[in-house]
């Protein structure tokens, strides 16, 4: 059986590796402009396929419809029958409402603002309206829009059905927050990054936040399902979801300078099959200088400027162990650069066991001074904390079982 995807840029597709999971199949990337969309569906050599943006709507005229992709007004599978025709289902459907059931938001009775008017929101819509919500589409152009939203203080769930602040246009959202004071959750179709900045917004106010992730599993799941024609136990989503998650997940280590990061991030990255890199090498190689050079010429606030454009590109990429700068802590907006695609694990170590040799602030200060002004850092940033004072092997083995447990 071939199977695959059909869209017309696909380089970041998570389908293939997702759909290994979930059947015995061949699944290919289809890539194809819009004037050979046509030629594909008629003479393509597929069995069944996936659709993605921009074609959910093209390929409609071309497919017999569920009852399901006739609400949504989409499709997103597609499976061909014996005599040649082609059936259309929306997998997305069951991908959203899953992903609102796995949240633990209950929408019955309560406004929900859907943010966006295309193909995705058009799922969030139909599917918040079957659980009961009162549901409002806010876009840029219609009644409710993004000049008006003082009207939906009452809100309690807002899902992002946009592209603002998905990668690469990181650390931008389409709406703030505090116009909400109702609000209990915040639900975003994107998953890369992880958390954009409307997700990280939530979780300042300790609100239930969730991504697409889920949704991009589930609905690949049900999609198998249709592939097959065999039914998938609904425990194998929450598997497959957490596998994707620890390969696309960033591992940030933080503590103060000579702690043992660049060890056990290097031990770390071998074990997991991710890339290690240290934020510090890396702004070195792109100034041209080393640090113990680049504080002493140009001073630290200099190098901190650099520092910061550093772990801002680092931060967007996916599946790294980083090891950060022991003074990156000290600047409130490296935070969500590391935190919007990584968990970040403090390595404890003390004082007295801690190098200075190479490290200029080290050796400028007291190293009980910097300590004492970066510990709070360190406490609020952390996800984790690791003590990091015996054998290499017993610290890595405290962080695999962490994130092996899905803490």
């Amino acid at each position: 059986m071939k199977t695959g995807l059909l869209g017309r840029k696909l380089g970041h597709s998570y389908s293939p590796q997702i759909h290994r999971n979930f059947g015995n199949y061949d699944y290919s990337l289809f890539e194809k402009e819009p004037e050979d969309v046509e030629e594909f569906l008629k003479n393509g050599d597929f069995s069944a396929i996936n659709v993605t943006y921009p074609y959910k709507k093209t390929v409609m005229p071309y497919c017999k419809l569920t009852s399901v992709a006739e609400k949504i007004g989409a499709v997103n599978t597609i499976v061909r029958q014996p005599d040649g025709t082609l059936l259309g289902h929306n997998t997305d459907y069951f991908g959203f409402y899953s992903m609102v059931k796995r949240s633990g938001l209950n929408p019955a009775g309560k406004k929900c603002l859907v943010l966006g008017s295309g193909g995705a929101s058009a799922t969030a819509v139909a599917a918040m309206m079957e659980m009961g919500a009162r549901v409002v589409v806010i876009s840029r152009n219609g009644g409710d829009n993004y000049t008006n939203l003082n009207r939906h203080a009452d809100a309690a769930i807002v899902c992002n059905c946009t592209p603002v602040g998905m990668y690469p246009n990181t650390g931008i959202s389409p709406v703030e927050l505090d116009q909400f004071p109702a609000l209990e959750g915040v639900l975003d179709v994107i998953y890369n990054p992880a958390k954009t900045k409307l997700l990280l917004d939530a979780e300042k106010r300790g609100l239930v936040t969730m991504n697409g992730l889920w949704m991009l599993v589930a609905q690949a799941k049900e999609a198998s399902e249709w592939f097959t024609g065999s039914q998938l136990p609904d425990d194998c989503i929450e598997n497959v979801y957490q596998k994707l998650r620890l390969e696309m997940e960033n591992i940030i280590l933080i503590g103060m300078p000579g702690c043992g990061k660049s060890t056990i991030g290097k031990a770390l990255a071998e074990h997991l099959g991710k890339e290690f890199v240290d934020a510090d090498s890396v702004l070195e190689k792109a100034e041209g200088r080393l640090i113990c050079q680049i504080i002493p010429e140009d001073g630290e606030d200099y190098f901190r400027k650099l520092e910061s454009q550093t772990l801002e590109l680092l931060g967007k990429q996916s599946g790294l162990v980083i090891a950060t700068g022991g003074g990156c802590v000290t600047r409130e907006e490296n935070f969500p650069y590391l935190r919007q695609n990584g968990r970040i694990f403090w390595l404890q170590r003390d004082l007295e066991l801690l190098p200075t040799d190479g490290r200029p602030l080290s050796q400028m200060n007291k190293l009980e001074d910097l300590y004492s002004k970066r510990e709070p850092l360190y406490r609020k940033w952390s996800d984790h904390i690791i003590d990091n004072h015996g054998a290499e092997s017993l610290t890595v083995e405290r962080i695999l079982t962490i994130l092996e447990g899905n803490s």
